[in-house]
């Protein structure tokens, strides 16, 4: 890994590519990259909600790089903005490619969350304190 990229935000979720995540190339899926990150975005964003949160948008994502079976995918959250009810968060999935101790920023996005209440309905986000 260069030394000067290295991830931004906070470690969130890791989990491992399997073979039933792949296409017949090796090649995971998009779908199961982005469904790593939407999870990612929730558990901080309900962090910070303390409570219940929904996406309610994905915006600029951009896939640079492959993630390979036997890859770890590292998701990293950092909070850009609460708003009354929203939370917005920039998402980065870093690949860590164990046989070649390689570390590789693979996609980012925006990731807008909303918090809701017990009825289902949006409620504000609470002050941090």
């Amino acid at each position: 890994m260069n030394d000067s990229v290295r991830p931004k935000g906070e470690l969130t979720l890791r989990t491992l590519a399997m073979p039933a995540d792949a296409n017949p190339a090796g090649d995971i899926f998009g779908g199961w990259v982005m469904a790593q990150m939407d999870l990612a975005s929730g558990i901080r964003a309900a962090e910070r909600a303390r409570g219940r949160v929904v996406t309610a948008a994905v915006k600029e994502m951009a896939f640079e790089l492959p993630v390979k079976i036997g890859d770890t995918l590292s998701v990293y959250t950092h909070i850009e903005r609460v708003g009354r009810t929203s939370i917005t968060l920039n998402v980065e999935a870093w690949a860590h490619r164990s046989r070649y101790n390689k570390l590789e920023k693979v996609t980012a996005g925006t990731f807008i969350m909303v918090a809701l209440d017990e009825n289902g309905a949006p409620k504000p986000v609470p002050s941090e304190s």
